[in-house]
């Protein structure tokens, strides 16, 4: 059902475009619909075309409405922190340590620290 309403509410997409690029331009905009040998004249014209996008845009309304309902329907509430945690992620290597808070873990990462080397007491002049 959903899919069926989905090709619906594209091909008035499709439609109210055209129609929408089909109506006289006032101000230089878009519109296509301007030339002398339109197939409607004048006011014939303007009030078809008001009407057929004022149609139109109901059913688009219409669709998007409908669409959202058949979502709501079909959706499930999961939450991120309902789900179980996954065991390691893609590019995880074998040898990182698990477990323990993020310090712990930097710890284990980490070489142990060479012996600090002693200093050259300064010179004196």
């Amino acid at each position: 059902m959903q899919t069926v309403l989905i090709v619906v509410h594209m091909l008035i997409v499709v439609a109210l475009i055209v129609t929408i690029l089909l109506q006289r331009s006032e101000g230089g905009a878009l519109g296509i619909g301007g030339g002398s040998g339109s197939f409607f004249t004048g006011r014939g014209q303007a009030s078809a075309l008001t009407r057929a996008t004022a149609i139109l845009a109901f059913l688009f309304f219409t669709t998007s409405l409908g669409l959202t309902i058949l979502a709501s329907y079909t959706r499930t509430n999961t939450s991120v922190f309902e789900q179980p945690a996954s065991t390691a992620p893609a590019g995880e290597t074998k040898g990182a340590p698990q477990g323990g808070n993020l310090m712990d873990q930097l710890k284990k990462l980490d070489p142990a620290p060479a012996a600090p080397e002693p200093q050259a007491p300064p010179r004196s002049q």
